[in-house]
């Protein structure tokens, strides 16, 4: 209750105050006396001398309160002594369970011991058998072969004498004017192959050269008139020389023959070719790519009289709408079709593909680069053609998630796709195509994938073999793990996927498919090191192909591991740690064919001397940008690898002239030379080429400023293709002009003067 005179009520509280003292003020003294809290007195002296505290605040309820307060603890305190009991005791009889195991394993490694002796034993003998009886026929095999070779040799040398007798009586009788060259030929055979051997080695000349062959004699002329060498005509390889008098003449002869018929890149042909190509009845595989000549007309003749055709490449062509229409009319057999940067047809025209009979039978497609393709285009290839199995798609940068999705609802027989350089995919594509069975899938440049793909396959794609997810940044080790489980890849390649390391590598050599792994590309992969090489080595015995390109954590201790894989016959360690040490341990292999060393500076020309003496069968070797490497490497390399067909040296200053000559006098097979930025080479280097390297395709001679312009063009007129330049080597090569390495000034320097003058 509220006193009527507050500031008097106050003060006579205070005044009682003051006259008890402070000890006698209670809480409750400024309520009024009705007010006041009834409380039951307890002992005062017990309360103050165990608790100190106030007797007159002490009620049942608090009493109550501390009594449950102090049980609990009580409580808590028992029962966490009894948890510990028992787990003590949990412990003791795990320990004793471990200990037991131990023994039971101990005992029975005791028992199996002196038996796997024994066997070991009996191997160790019966090997020794096997070698020594191997080693014998060996020895016979030797002696019946030398003497079947010393038998042949003589009976050629024979054979050679009698035919120089001959030559030289046939040039005294054209002197007296007595020959007669006619009956001469038909006479004296100019071969003594078998019929079937010379047939199979004319399938592999192409056109020109088998007319030079009909010229040799009757009899070749004879043989190159067999049908069997015109079921299959290649003008692709002679593209450059075909007219249209040439096709047209070749198959009004051979063209019930022709059975498949290439004309990729043949732009000079027009419509008597076409005419002619529609005569071929029983044609049914043609290419047409690249043919500038090709329009809607020149198809409705081909359509209409070749009925039976399987395989159609259209690709670069012009063809629109009614080309389409036709095929669909003309084709009910048709199986694969490339319309591959055909720009001129639309949505329109793919629906005529279900229409009618209609391409039904098509199980391979490919539609690279026809960006004005939409959804409704995708959605009626999806309504006319739903057995397709191979869907090839790339360099579409309008393809998107919508498209694969129409597609994918009536084709459901896909097992493979690829879909390179189409940024604008995501994981809604993988998840509309896990409806279907894939077994190959590849995809490259794309930002937007990311572990969520991986694991859908995971789950969804239990057949999967071909995994190809190069440049997807997103990918990481957690997708590598999840993949794990599948059992049958065999291919998997995650080149340019910067965080990919040692945690995503290990657990998936370590899983289902590791044992089974034929390839494997790991390109560009920073954060890999030597302990996922060990792995590799350790878990991929079926392994064939390794790309180790620029991981630069890759040192000899991972690649000294790789040198006991006996499946591996192509290898890519450019841009690693590799010294001579590494390339010995490779050279204990033996049977690698393709071998990748670029910007490779720790290796030298003993290191590669060690590796060619032990590696007979190697085909491809690029040493690119070892500046180490002189001379000695290339006659090492020609002299101990006589299959090479493709060898790199550029960016190697010490190489002269005298390397080209060990490469030309014993490497006759070589396609493929890669001489830019050797400095040192003349046009010395080039006469020997031409003299001795046959074969020669393609030569690359950039940067070499010592070979003449003139020189080039009398040496190199009947290669495919030639690159060269006379201008002084770059500054990303390492050495200026004379071969020297120079200073982080210079350089610095150099660049400077580069800039000011690209800005001028």
């Amino acid at each position: 209750m509220r006193p009527e005179d507050p500031l008097r009520f106050l003060e006579e509280k205070l005044r009682e105050m003051m006259e008890k003292g402070i000890d006698a003020v209670l809480w409750y003294l400024c309520i009024d006396s009705s007010l006041h809290p009834k409380l039951k007195r307890i002992s005062e002296t017990h309360l103050d001398t165990l608790f100190g505290v106030d007797a007159q605040l002490m009620t049942e309820e608090l009493c109550t309160k501390a009594w449950n307060f102090y049980s609990r603890n009580l409580m808590k305190l028992y029962f966490g002594g009894w948890i510990k009991y028992n787990l003590l005791k949990k412990n003791k009889r795990k320990k004793a369970e471990q200990k037991m195991a131990l023994a039971v394993v101990h005992y029975n490694v005791q028992i199996l011991k002196p038996v796997i002796q024994k066997w070991s034993v009996w191997v160790r003998t019966h090997n020794e058998k096997i070698t020594l009886a191997a080693s014998r026929l060996q020895d016979i095999f030797n002696k019946i072969n030398l003497s079947a070779v010393l038998k042949a040799w003589h009976a050629e040398a024979h054979s050679s004498s009698k035919t120089n007798a001959y030559f030289a009586s046939l040039a005294k009788e054209s002197q007296k004017g007595f020959s007669d060259s006619n009956d001469l030929t038909v006479k004296h055979k100019t071969y003594r192959f078998p019929e079937k051997a010379l047939l199979q080695i004319f399938h592999y000349v192409n056109l020109v050269d088998l007319a030079r062959c009909a010229q040799v004699s009757q009899a070749w002329m004879l043989l190159t008139q067999n049908s069997s060498l015109w079921s299959d005509i290649n003008f692709s390889s002679v593209k450059h020389k075909v007219q249209d008098k040439i096709v047209v003449n070749i198959l009004q002869k051979w063209r019930p023959c022709v059975l498949r018929l290439n004309l990729r890149g043949c732009y000079s042909l027009h419509w008597p070719s076409f005419k002619c190509i529609s005569e071929c009845r029983n044609l049914q595989d043609l290419n047409l790519s690249e043919c500038q000549g090709l329009n809607d007309e020149s198809m409705r003749l081909i359509a209409e009289g070749c009925r039976s055709l399987l395989y159609l490449n259209l690709s670069y062509t012009n063809i629109t709408n009614g080309t389409l229409q036709l095929l669909s009319r003309n084709f009910p057999n048709l199986q694969y079709l490339s319309l591959a940067h055909c720009r001129k047809f639309t949505d329109k025209g793919l629906q005529y593909l279900g229409t009618g009979t209609g391409c039904h039978k098509l199980i391979y497609l490919d539609l690279s680069g026809c960006i004005q393709i939409s959804v409704d285009g995708f959605r009626n290839i999806a309504n006319g053609c739903s057995g397709i199995q191979d869907l090839l798609i790339n360099e579409m940068p309008t393809l998107t998630d919508r498209c694969i999705q129409a597609l994918v609802q009536k084709c459901r027989q896909i097992t493979s796709v690829v879909f390179l350089d189409s940024p604008h995919l995501s994981d809604t594509t993988f998840k509309a195509l896990t409806e279907c069975k894939l077994v190959k899938v590849r995809i490259e440049g794309n930002n937007q994938i990311t572990d969520l793909s991986f694991k859908m396959m995971s789950k969804c794609c239990q057949y999967i073999r071909h995994i190809h997810f190069a440049g997807c940044p997103k990918i990481t080790d957690v997708g590598l793990k999840m993949i794990s489980k599948l059992k049958n890849i065999l291919v998997l390649n995650v080149a340019d996927c910067l965080r990919i390391s040692d945690r995503g590598v290990r657990p998936f050599v370590r899983g289902s498919s590791g044992a089974k792994l034929r390839e494997l590309n790991l390109a560009n992969c920073i954060h890999v090191t030597d302990a996922s090489v060990k792995e590799i080595a350790e878990r991929c015995h079926q392994l064939t192909y390794l790309n180790l390109h620029h991981c630069e954590n890759v040192t000899d201790a991972g690649i000294e591991a790789l040198g006991n894989m006996l499946s591996v016959i192509s290898i890519d360690l450019s841009g690693t740690c590799i010294s001579d040490k590494g390339l010995r341990a490779l050279a204990h292999h033996g049977k690698i064919k393709q071998l990748s060393l670029l910007e490779c500076k720790n290796i030298s020309d003993t290191g590669l001397q060690v590796f060619c003496k032990g590696t007979k069968h190697l085909e491809y070797c690029h040493v690119s940008c070892c500046p180490q490497l002189t001379d000695e490497a290339v006659k090492a390399l020609a002299f101990h690898c006589h299959r090479l067909t493709s060898v790199s040296i550029a960016g190697c200053p010490k190489m002269t002239d005298t390397c080209i000559l060990y490469l030309a006098s014993a490497c006759h097979y070589l396609h493929f030379l890669d001489i830019s930025g050797c400095i040192n080479l003349t046009d010395k280097a080039l006469k020997c080429l031409w003299k001795g390297c046959k074969q020669l395709q393609i030569l690359k001679m950039l940067y070499c400023r010592n070979i003449t312009k003139q020189a080039v063009l009398k040496y190199t007129a009947k290669l495919e293709q030639q690159d060269y330049s006379d201008a002084d080597p770059p500054s990303w090569l390492g050495y200026d002009r004379d071969g020297n390495v120079p200073s982080p000034k210079s350089t610095s320097e150099n660049l400077l003067e580069q800039i000011l003058r690209n800005e001028k």
